[in-house]
């Protein structure tokens, strides 16, 4: 695991958990807005995503407006997840933008905001983000491959106002959801 460095989820401060919208809320189809990482209401944020996602099963991330804020920010964390490879552990990224992408390979993604069904979904396989951590003006880039590329596109398009379901081929690329007992 490659850890990003010189920033902790601990230095966000404790996060509530907040109520995860489910489509079709409106706010999920809205393009959030900027952020500055260095504004209190940023860095509680933050702290609210991380809580939020660890009280959630099997989530992987959170997205600002999963939680009804329009806004360019998520928490992300693989860690332990069967189908990754390359893993840089908990964090949250602000503003975030894909400056390399290849390989794309087709994919079955979930979402918390739409709970009831799976989709498959081309998404590259290997990405290089840069965003900004909160609470610091440090711009940080992040190469990984496999399922963390996944899962990071899928918070970026979030942040964009996208969902799964926008990225699928079509209805034969949806399914219910499997519910395990």
């Amino acid at each position: 695991m490659t850890v990003i460095t010189g920033w902790s989820p601990a230095d966000l401060g404790d996060g509530a958990v907040l109520e995860v919208l489910q489509a079709p809320h409106p706010v999920l189809a809205t393009e959030g807005a900027t952020v500055d990482p260095l504004d209190p209401a940023t860095i509680q944020l933050a702290a609210d995503l991380v809580a939020t996602m660890r009280v959630s099963p099997g989530c992987v991330g959170l997205a600002a407006p999963q939680v009804g804020v329009a806004a360019q920010m998520f928490s992300l964390d693989v860690t332990g997840h069967p189908k990754t490879r390359t893993c840089h552990g908990l964090f949250v990224l602000c503003n975030a933008v894909v400056v390399e992408a290849s390989r794309q390979e087709k994919g079955r993604e979930g979402c918390m905001s739409v709970p009831d069904f799976t989709g498959d979904v081309k998404r590259a396989t290997r990405l290089t983000v840069t965003g900004v951590l909160p609470g610091t003006t440090d711009e940080v880039t992040i190469t990984t491959d496999a399922f963390e590329a996944r899962a990071l596109q899928h918070e970026i398009d979030h942040c964009n106002g996208k969902l799964f379901l926008d990225r699928v081929a079509g209805a034969h690329a949806v399914y219910p959801r499997k519910v395990y007992k």
